[in-house]
């Protein structure tokens, strides 16, 4: 099993950033506009991306979320890559920064898909960093494009 990760600094309280990651407008605030569902222990956050290949997003079952220090999903529906892969950001504050600790985990392998989820991943992260700071992410479809895969 392979993972990504990555590990970004907001200048913003750990609180603000959970709310971020834990409420279908902060979800949609950052990640994609077309989310819905329920942040809440036990349910489903469901994600789509418009011109995406089908199935068109990821379905989240959320299994941890600990106010200002973690969040954890399992994918439950989307590219067969993706399911049964987990979602974790863990959050903690050193000096003026949340520091999130992103894993995206148990890949069965590192193919192409994953380079891709990869970097699409950061620069998501990216738009997480600015809707905290500045009340305004990037989610999709005003995301970066870095290639045909969207």
């Amino acid at each position: 099993m392979v993972d990504i990760l990555h590990r970004i600094g907001v200048t913003s309280t750990p609180d603000s950033v959970y709310t971020a990651l834990t409420t279908i407008s902060g979800l949609s605030g950052w990640w994609t506009e077309d989310t819905d569902g329920s942040g809440d222990v036990g349910e489903v956050i469901r994600f789509r991306f418009r011109g995406a290949p089908a199935p068109g997003g990821f379905d989240m079952k959320v299994l941890e979320a600990e106010p200002a220090e973690l969040v954890l999903w399992e994918v439950v529906d989307g590219p067969a890559e993706w399911i049964g892969t987990q979602v974790r950001f863990e959050l903690k504050q050193e000096d003026d920064y949340t520091i999130v600790l992103f894993r995206h985990g148990g890949w069965k392998e590192p193919g192409e898909f994953m380079h891709h989820c990869s970097t699409k991943w950061a620069t998501f992260l990216m738009s997480l960093k600015k809707l905290v700071e500045t009340g305004e992410g990037e989610p999709a479809p005003h995301d970066v494009r870095i290639s045909n895969w969207h």
